[in-house]
């Protein structure tokens, strides 16, 4: 069955730096696009950045130059590096396999002063 495990979320200052990882099982991983979301309070589910099988990244406007996606298809694991953040990044933050209907728990990042 699909698994998905993200962690690495805390409670930061502005212009902090978190590193979320994602441990994913169940699927052949390397098959597919990887992606990171979040959800803040109210508010959709949205994507942040996406990584395909080889390697190409997309990021959402808000988050370019800030965070970077990457992907260990040997340890089936997802990450995303988190710099510079701001408090309009509070959110919990989720990993997908995209073509996978599954969401794992998520990881709550909250960026405040």
């Amino acid at each position: 069955q699909v698994q998905l495990v993200e962690s690495g979320g805390d409670s930061v200052q502005p212009g902090s730096s978190l590193r979320l990882s994602c441990a994913a099982g169940g699927f052949r991983f390397s098959w597919h696009r990887m992606s990171w979301y979040r959800q803040a309070p109210g508010k959709e589910r949205e994507l942040v950045a996406q990584i395909n099988e080889g390697h190409s990244t997309i990021y959402v406007d808000s988050v370019k130059g800030r965070f970077t996606i990457s992907r260990d298809n040997a340890k089936n694991m997802l990450y995303l590096q988190m710099n510079s953040l701001k408090p309009e990044d509070t959110a919990a933050y989720y990993c997908k396999a995209e073509g996978l209907n599954y969401w794992g728990q998520g990881t709550q990042v909250t960026v405040s002063s």
